[in-house]
């Protein structure tokens, strides 16, 4: 079979119904958008531009999409949250769900767009779960299947995205495969719904070998 009739491997993004913020538009698109773009000249000519994609299906908002700080930003960059390990922290064993709003809310503030990805096994250990089941039904969390390591998915979101990652785990059992996203993790404290980041973890390690 030719290389070209091969069907493309879907992107991990596309996979879990995410897609990254759409580029700003630009005056000239505005105008055509409102029908008062001028007839083009000779020198204009170029091929039409392509069609814009199709609405996104139901459940599948961006990540940022209920923050409007984040909203036409052009200084931010992606981060993949931890967000199984994020739920975790503190004192305690429980999960707490503040923790994930409020690392998400700082991620936001620093001009990051966040992408939470969380273990199955999370809903079932959740301290609120309604308001958790309302963040996985606006694609605000992104679950991965059952029986699957997250970490994985975490590794290869930020992989292709060019992320960060926030988490405190070391990920040491996919150092071969992920080695360079291992470099971007950022480490994390929350004490009191409050949310510090360590982002000089990369130029460590980067120092280590």
């Amino acid at each position: 079979m030719p290389d070209s009739d091969k069907a493309k491997p879907t992107p991990l993004h596309e996979l879990l119904g995410w897609q990254p913020a759409a580029a700003p538009a630009t005056p000239a698109a505005d105008a055509r958008a409102n029908g008062t773009a001028s007839a083009p000249t000779t020198d204009d000519a170029r091929p039409a531009a392509a069609a814009p994609a199709a609405p996104a299906a139901p459940g599948s908002q961006r990540v940022a999409g209920s923050h409007p700080a984040i909203a036409g930003r052009t200084d931010h960059r992606f981060a993949v949250m931890d967000g199984s390990n994020v739920a975790h922290s503190g004192e305690g064993d429980g999960a707490r769900l503040a923790n994930i709003i409020a690392v998400r809310d700082k991620l936001v503030e620093d001009g990051y767009e966040p992408l939470i990805v969380v273990d199955a096994a999370l809903r079932h250990q959740i301290d609120d779960q309604r308001g958790y089941e309302e963040l996985v039904r606006q694609g605000a969390v992104k679950q991965a299947p059952a029986g699957t390591d997250a970490d994985y998915f975490i590794l290869a979101f930020a992989k292709e995205l060019d992320a960060a990652i926030v988490s405190n785990d070391q990920f040491r059992d996919r150092s071969k495969l992920f080695a360079a996203v291992r470099r971007n993790v950022i480490r994390y404290m929350v004490l009191a719904n409050e949310v510090v980041f360590d982002k000089r973890t990369s130029r460590r390690e980067k120092g280590r070998h």
